[in-house]
């Protein structure tokens, strides 16, 4: 008996750095151009399939996005990456089988759509061509088939805006999780959103 309390002792010593490392990591700390943005472009990622049974289901994910944007009121949306101060690249996750890349669909433009208060007027949706570079992505940027195995869970990631090639960048921010872009919570824009306040508050909190 006496030679195991050493070894308990040992292990919660062991683990604590751990525990301690891990809710560091947890606090993310945005930079200022994140805070400060006041315009964002919401696209479907480039790398984002849909299965053939559903295939708007990007287009579907990036209206929910828009709408609990406009519903949380900090970001103004717009659709010109060159005026977008935030980039913001949804996927729809998918279990493995048919998929399709490139859907017209996805590219349909909007004209008009109120819902909850809000309204967009004119814009493209789906994948500008000027947020990638042309010698990095595919040739064919038409519709494509394929046995695609992709992730089951949904992803939001934010880009700097304002820059030549957004979505060739590293993401400043990520968020996967399933079903994270289903209404009616849209949970990554809300995680987004709690994000963005965390960092507020931790500014303020510095000398």
């Amino acid at each position: 008996m006496r030679s195991r309390m050493p070894i308990f002792l040992l292990a919660l010593l062991l683990l604590a750095p751990l525990a301690d490392a891990k809710k560091k990591k947890n606090q993310v700390l945005l930079p200022d151009y994140v805070l400060k943005a006041q315009t964002v472009l919401v696209v479907i990622h480039p790398d984002a399939g849909e299965p053939l049974t559903n295939p708007t289901a990007n287009r579907t994910a990036l209206e929910n996005v828009e709408k609990a944007i406009t519903k949380w009121g900090r970001l103004n949306l717009v659709m010109d990456a060159q005026t977008a101060d935030l980039v913001v690249a949804v996927r729809k996750g998918h279990a493995g089988g048919a998929t399709v890349r490139n859907s017209p669909s996805d590219n349909r433009p909007v004209i008009y759509q109120p819902g909850g208060g809000d309204v967009r007027v004119g814009g493209q949706m789906g994948r500008p061509p000027d947020l990638t570079s042309p010698g990095l992505g595919p040739v064919n940027r038409g519709p494509q088939i394929s046995n695609e195995i992709g992730p089951s869970e949904d992803m939001l990631e934010v880009y700097r805006g304002g820059v030549k090639y957004s979505l060739d960048a590293s993401p400043v921010w990520r968020y996967m999780a399933k079903d994270s872009l289903n209404e009616p919570g849209v949970t990554a824009v809300e995680e987004f959103r709690k994000t963005i306040n965390e960092s507020d508050q931790q500014r303020q909190q510095k000398p």
